[in-house]
């Protein structure tokens, strides 16, 4: 809590703060002052020693440095109240401490500082994410035949990520069906067989050839997830759902990726995190015993 001279400068920072987009809070008042807080969704009390060269008292941490120095620098413009305007932004500068910052002095003699870190993992939640490491994993491809031109690129693709991510030639199982629509009866005999650590399905459905290409679609798609929730496998969608086959052909390597490639990764991933999940859980209930 810092106190403003004058209800004017309070009335200032107020629309300072409001035009940054901080949440206000719920102040309080009394006979001879008023409160008025500003929230943020995430935050943090930091104490410092040593040398901060050119940092002003008050330091507020952000995102998206680049957007809050032009939203001050609007309010600057339209909010000064001189000729010669005390409100003051500065220019965004490199600091020596792995961050950027610029300040602002919206009332005489306050001056916050606004900083960014260059650190990409600095502040971040700690979550669990997947790696594209597939080495020591197992991987089943299950792949349609119809329109086979679409689907032996998507699953070139897909075997092209699984052993450049260290897969084994061995460790990846093929399965060849006649059409997309048989593709969750046999991803889910694979799941169900326990052999394998995540499933690719790769397909495509042309609605020009197709006339109940919706009705297919519904299922097959619900068919996959429905695979995937019950045995507990990751299961990658690699379906294409094009109208026409050229689209089919830019979507299987062409103009717009490889979606089978796109898919082996995301398999890739997915048993990554759920390796991590199952052995943080077994740790936590060992160390419960």
């Amino acid at each position: 809590m810092r106190a403003t001279r004058t209800a004017e400068e309070m009335k200032t920072l107020e629309s300072f703060f409001s035009a940054l987009g901080f949440e206000p809070g719920k102040g309080s008042a009394g006979e001879q002052f008023r409160t008025a807080p500003f929230l943020a969704p995430l935050g943090n009390l930091e104490f410092a020693t040593g040398k901060m060269s050119t940092a002003p008292e008050i330091l507020i941490e952000v995102t998206g440095l680049e957007t809050v120095h032009t939203v001050a620098e609007n309010w600057t413009k339209k909010n000064s109240a001189t000729a010669e305007g005390w409100q003051k932004v500065s220019a965004i500068a490199q600091t020596h401490w792995n961050s950027r910052l610029f300040t602002a002095e919206p009332v005489p003699g306050m001056v916050f500082g606004f900083w960014e870190s260059e650190n990409v993992a600095h502040g971040k939640p700690v979550a669990v994410e997947g790696d594209l490491s597939a080495a020591g994993m197992r991987f089943g491809i299950v792949v349609s035949r119809w329109n086979a031109v679409i689907t032996d690129r998507l699953l070139q693709g897909a075997l092209d990520a699984l052993l450049r991510s260290g897969a084994k030639r061995d460790a990846i199982t093929v399965v060849r069906v006649p059409g997309s629509w048989e593709i969750p009866s046999a991803a889910r005999l694979l799941a169900e067989s326990k052999s394998v650590d995540a499933i690719v399905t790769l397909g495509v459905l042309l609605r020009g050839e197709t006339a109940h290409y919706e009705a297919i679609y519904t299922e097959v798609s619900r068919g996959i997830g429905q695979s995937q929730q019950d045995t507990g496998v990751p299961h990658a969608f690699g379906v294409l759902t094009c109208e026409t086959l050229e689209q089919a052909l830019d979507r299987a390597g062409l103009k717009m990726g490889n979606k089978g490639f796109e898919a082996a990764l995301a398999a890739i991933e997915m048993a990554a995190v759920k390796r991590k999940i199952v052995a943080a859980t077994v740790t936590d209930t060992t160390a419960g015993l």
